[in-house]
This record gives structure tokens, C-alpha cells and sequence, in this order.
């Protein structure tokens, strides 16, 4: 483009005249992001070539996705979440070595302060549900056990909600605690089996899933952090392969690697050892971490 023209703006070159408009930007990194998206943004409008009516619906959806925020609910991430953003970034920031365990989303229900407990011990501090066993190892990529893992789990309950989520019907840091491995690696503890729930669907991006022909559920799962110093963290879940919406996660969190078994076990003897009335269900996990550089 001729240096004279560089301030005229035409549909032919809107991405170069915005990106020179850019250029005096100090910061290389932010230069080069808005250099991205501005071409992206406006090859996209380009190619669906958008009414004025439709462009301002969208703005006002945008709009209405702020306006959802607050305190305790972030709209965007749900957007982000909804678009598979969210997994993709999450793919990219912990690309793993051969054999170490996938990562999937945090989700907003995390509790910092959760407490830590003995091996073995009971999360569900209520009562209801169907039992539940979990096990497994942590181990390094060479297959050799991790001792001092910090492992953080929680989970919602039979009825699809976390504690946060019904506050004085759920105790505190119900289905919630912390578990420290031994030398073996070997980690467990007893829980109840979580039902698949909806992500937030009251606001705008539950309606866009609607005009999509998306439900807004994700599946039965258990969520990790896992750490231990020389090995990067791994925050996960584990998915029961079972579950209804196992192919259609709202949010795109499912790898293949991280469907665990949910072994519904009628063991008598086992069930009094577990301190379990009936029959329950068993699930065997193992981890993998990842070592960090130089470690």
C-alpha cells in the first residue's frame, strides 16, 4: 500500500490499515496479538458479511454476557467454555511428554483450604448417595511410585451440586479433601458417586447453547490437582465412561485418557471392611506426572 494512503480505510485493506494504525504499540507481545485477531476478525466478517442488524445483536450479546458477571459467576469463561476456548488454551499451556496424564479445565468450583485428610477417609460428610471407592498411584513417566503427591480432590454430589452450591444444605467441604501419598505413591478414599449436572444456562450463553441445539450438561466426574514438588501440577478430572452426556460434554473437558471404570461391586465382606451398608461402587485410577525442567 502506498505510504500516502496508509490512513484510508477500505473493505480490501481494513486489515492492514489497522494493523500499521497499531504499530507504534511498545509492547511486541500485545502488537502481535492484535495483529492476529484483528485478521482473523475481519476475515471472518468478510466471509459471513453480517447485516447491521445482525452485528449489533451481537454486540448486545456481548453486552448481556457482561452484564451476567459478577463476584461468583464469570459469563465469559462460560462463553469461552461453550466455544472450546477454554480446553484449547488449557491444551496448548500443558502440552505433557509421552505417558504423563492429560490435564482438562479447573471448573469454577474449586475451594482453596479444603482439609487434609487421612488416607481412606470418607468426603462425604452427609451421608447421601451411592458409596463409592476410589484408588490409584501417583507415578513419574518412568512408572516409579511419587511419594508426598498432594492430592486435592472434589466432586459434586448424587444430585449433580456442589457444597458451595447449596449452602446449608450440603455441610462445608462436603465431597471436598486433601490426601497425601507414602512411599508407595497409592492414594484412596471413599466418596459417592457424582451425577452429571448443567453448567449455567439462565444467562445469554445458555441461550446461545439453545439456538445451537446444545444441552448445557457435562458429565459424571471427579476432579484432581495433584502436586508435588519437582513435577508440574496436573489439574483433571476422571469421567464416568457410562454417563449419558460422555460424547457431548458442554464444555469439550473429556479425553479418552481420562475415562475411568465404574465397577458397581456386592461384596458383603468388602462393603463391612468399608464401613458401607450395601454394595458400592469401586473405581482405580492411576496418575501420571510430568516432571518440571531441570528436575
Amino acid at each position: 500500500m502506498d505510504t500516502q494512503e496508509q490512513g484510508y480505510f477500505t473493505e480490501e485493506d481494513s486489515v492492514e490499515v489497522v494493523t500499521i494504525r497499531n504499530a507504534k504499540a511498545e509492547d511486541e507481545r500485545l502488537k502481535f496479538i492484535m495483529e492476529v485477531v484483528t485478521r482473523k476478525l475481519h476475515e471472518a466478517v468478510k466471509e459471513i458479511e453480517p447485516t447491521q442488524d445482525e452485528w449489533f445483536k451481537a454486540i448486545m450479546f456481548l453486552t448481556q454476557t457482561g452484564h451476567m458477571c459478577n463476584e461468583w459467576r464469570q459469563e465469559f469463561i462460560l462463553l469461552s467454555d461453550i466455544l472450546g476456548v477454554s480446553m484449547l488454551v488449557d491444551a496448548i499451556n500443558n502440552r505433557k511428554p509421552s505417558g504423563a496424564s492429560e490435564s482438562t479445565v479447573l471448573g469454577p468450583f474449586h475451594v482453596e483450604g479444603a482439609p487434609e485428610l487421612e488416607m481412606g477417609a470418607n468426603i462425604c460428610l452427609d451421608q447421601k448417595g451411592e458409596d463409592m471407592v476410589v484408588s490409584g498411584r501417583i507415578l513419574d513417566t518412568a512408572g516409579e511410585p511419587i511419594a508426598d503427591a498432594v492430592i486435592d480432590v472434589w466432586q459434586a454430589n448424587d444430585e449433580g451440586f456442589y457444597d458451595v452450591q447449596q449452602k446449608g444444605i450440603q455441610p462445608d467441604f462436603n465431597l471436598r479433601g486433601v490426601f497425601r501419598t507414602g512411599p508407595d505413591g497409592r492414594y484412596w478414599f471413599r466418596a459417592v458417586k457424582p451425577k452429571f449436572y448443567p453448567i449455567p444456562d439462565d444467562g445469554p450463553v445458555g441461550k446461545l447453547l439453545g439456538a445451537l441445539g446444545r444441552h448445557p450438561y457435562r458429565p459424571a466426574h471427579l476432579h484432581y490437582i495433584i502436586n508435588c514438588e519437582g513435577f508440574e501440577t496436573l489439574t483433571t478430572h476422571i469421567f464416568d465412561p457410562d454417563d449419558r452426556y460422555i460424547n457431548s460434554d458442554a464444555v469439550f473437558g473429556v479425553k479418552k485418557s481420562l475415562l475411568a471404570e465404574f465397577k458397581w461391586i456386592e461384596d458383603a465382606a468388602r462393603s463391612k471392611e468399608l464401613d458401607f451398608d450395601n454394595g458400592f461402587w469401586e473405581v482405580e485410577h492411576d496418575f501420571v506426572l510430568a516432571r518440571t525442567s531441570g528436575a
